[in-house]
């Protein structure tokens, strides 16, 4: 994951999953998706990157999957983030549009260290 600057108060980052990712094993076989937990985990990395410290996520609303992913598949992961650092949209997209958006609520950090 490569990060960097987009417009005020938003952050991109270029993804790309290789296929020995353990995300795939499993889901599928023959024809490999990205589970849509992955892709809400790859927010929630990126906003730890962002705040440099592991705040939980306390709510995820507004999700809307769009487009599957695939091994390889180039995205462009991007986080508008809130005024109130807590609540933050996202957006998933590849070369053929979007992929997935909604929001995601993070808490305060609890003593969690940034690894």
């Amino acid at each position: 994951m490569s990060d960097n600057q987009g417009g005020k108060d938003e952050i991109r980052a270029r993804i790309q999953v290789p296929p020995d990712s353990p995300w795939f094993d499993g889901h599928f076989p023959e024809a490999p998706l990205l589970p849509g937990v992955a892709q809400l985990g790859m927010v929630h990395d990126l906003l730890i990157r962002i705040f440099k410290e592991k705040r939980p996520v306390t709510q995820v609303s507004r999700v809307r999957f769009k487009q599957m992913i695939r091994p390889h598949q180039s995205l462009v992961l991007t986080v508008k983030i809130g005024a109130d650092d807590a609540s933050h949209s996202f957006r998933i997209t590849g070369d053929e549009g979007l992929i997935c958006s909604g929001q995601m609520r993070l808490g305060a950090q609890k003593g969690i260290p940034h690894s």
